[in-house]
């Protein structure tokens, strides 16, 4: 009754075929190309190929990060378990997702900021020179942005691609109109398998 495909290495080399027609028509760099198709693979939304920004060095910083064996910071738990740790580890690095620390539960409540947001903050001088992808809460890539412009850390690269309709296209505008490197999904789409895809791309192009 159903033609179903079994094999999973056919099924993932038959879906790249098909997100190749829907990028026929766009001029990518190899390397944003690789990118844009793990997300729009993950999210099953060719509508997403047009959204995707990269700052001009986002590619080449996340890649050189990676093979310096840099660390990846999550704002959930999500994300982090969505990255390779495996291949990860391969390089040097590591992931790390703090929201569920008490110091953060703790600096959360007493400043009445997001747990998302407190674990950047008190991660700041660790995330430095380090990648962030931030796949659900705009307060973490807020708190990024905040910590940059007052000289405190600047990361190799940001992944930002909160999703929601509370400041998460808003907090994506903002990084893209920084000076920080950058991957970003405009508008209010996104959320955690997004950015670990995206993580997960440059993983592969840098092993």
């Amino acid at each position: 009754m159903y033609n179903i495909n079994w094999d999973p290495a056919s099924i993932i080399e038959e879906s790249m075929r098909i997100i190749e027609g829907y990028m026929e028509d766009y001029n990518f760099p190899a390397e944003e190309k690789a990118v844009i198709k793990r997300v729009v693979h993950t999210s099953g939304d060719p509508g997403l190929i047009n959204l995707i920004k990269f700052s001009p060095q986002a590619i080449n910083n996340g890649m050189e990060a990676l093979k310096k064996g840099k660390d990846v910071f999550t704002d959930v738990n999500m994300v982090r378990s969505g990255v390779s740790a495996r291949l990860l580890n391969k390089l040097g690095g590591q992931v790390h997702c703090h929201i569920a620390s008490p110091q953060v539960a703790q600096m959360a409540k007493d400043l009445g900021i997001t747990r998302a947001a407190a674990a950047i903050r008190t991660n700041a001088e660790h995330i430095d020179g380090q990648i962030v992808a931030i796949g659900n809460a705009p307060t973490a890539l807020f708190e990024i942005l905040s910590l940059a412009e007052q000289g405190i850390c600047r990361p190799a690269l940001v992944i930002g691609v909160p999703v929601g309709f509370v400041g998460a296209a808003e907090s994506k505008e903002a990084v893209i109109d920084s000076d920080l490197d950058y991957i970003a999904l405009r508008g209010t789409r996104g959320g955690s398998p997004i950015a670990a895809a995206i993580t997960n791309a440059l993983i592969h192009l840098s092993v």
